[in-house]
């Protein structure tokens, strides 16, 4: 599963910069990958991993702003369409990140 979040944050103040820069930095620091601005992914290995992710955004949301997030199946998420633009691989998202021991 994937699970994905996208937001807009107000971007008036100094405050809300500061609150925008920690929600994203909770992001990276929890292993999502930014698919694009202000829209970041996660994988998850089933539903319950996928709702214990979903209520650690929840926990760390911010303030103000709007912030949705949804969950994939892998292969929903393998059926996204490019329109424009290009995909571009990561080695998270490859067998390369298999260890075998």
């Amino acid at each position: 599963m994937r699970i994905i979040v996208m937001f807009d944050l107000p971007m008036k103040s100094s405050s809300d910069i500061r609150e925008y820069n920690r929600f994203r930095k909770y992001l990276i620091k929890a292993g999502f990958l930014m698919m694009q601005e202000s829209v970041y992914c996660k994988l998850a290995l089933n539903t319950t991993v996928a709702d214990g992710i979903m209520a650690s955004v929840r926990n760390n949301k911010p303030e103000h702003g709007l912030v949705q997030a949804f969950t994939l199946t892998e292969r929903q998420f393998s059926k996204i369409e490019y329109i424009t633009g290009t995909s571009s691989s990561n080695i998270l998202n490859s067998d390369k990140r298999l260890v075998i021991l």
